[in-house]
């Protein structure tokens, strides 16, 4: 199986530390959805694992976020591609969880529900959590320095052996082109 997972504020689309609450504060990365269709139209599947702590803290609600969804999704669709399921944790650090990043429990449940081992897998994000979770879930982390990832770069953090790419799209070329391998 052929299976990208990614983040979804500061990979695909641009991150707010307001948060994103409506379709409408939800404005796609440029070459992200060109990106996430060209995954799709080469037989990857693309799943997004996104902590969502704005339902938990009320600042929209379940009915909101599907309309962001819909949204991403439309405008990959029109891309030629495919988002084929949005995980996303609604809990806010408070609630301790096991499926807000950076614990991998949005990993665990893309593998039990595609009956999939993510070694190998690529999982895309721009922050330190996002690289912890994925390698806690034993897949390989990706950093693209959109959104907070040259923040998480400045941190001083140790990203050794995590690849980092400028952003979706270049993250693309390089799997698409086979300049990086599983």
């Amino acid at each position: 199986m052929r299976l990208v997972i990614l983040d979804r504020d500061g990979v695909i689309n641009e991150d707010s530390d307001e948060y994103i609450k409506s379709p409408e504060e939800w404005q796609a990365l440029p070459g992200a959805t060109e990106a996430i269709a060209r995954l799709s139209q080469e037989g990857y599947l693309v799943v997004i694992a996104s902590n969502q702590s704005g339902i938990g803290r009320g600042l929209f609600d379940m009915d909101m976020l599907n309309r962001i969804h819909n949204k991403m999704m439309d405008e990959v669709n029109h891309k030629g591609g495919h988002i084929d399921a949005v995980f996303f944790c609604p809990h806010t650090p408070a609630d301790n969880c096991e499926c807000r990043k950076p614990r991998p429990g949005l990993f665990h449940q893309i593998a039990a529900r595609l009956k999939t081992n993510l070694s190998g897998t690529f999982a895309v994000g721009d922050s330190y959590r996002d690289v912890e979770a994925a390698q806690a879930a034993s897949a390989r982390p990706v950093l693209v320095l959109t959104g907070k990832g040259s923040r998480t770069i400045s941190d001083g953090r140790d990203l050794t052996g995590v690849p980092i790419f400028a952003d979706l799209a270049a993250f693309t070329d390089a799997l698409l082109s086979r300049r990086l391998v599983p």
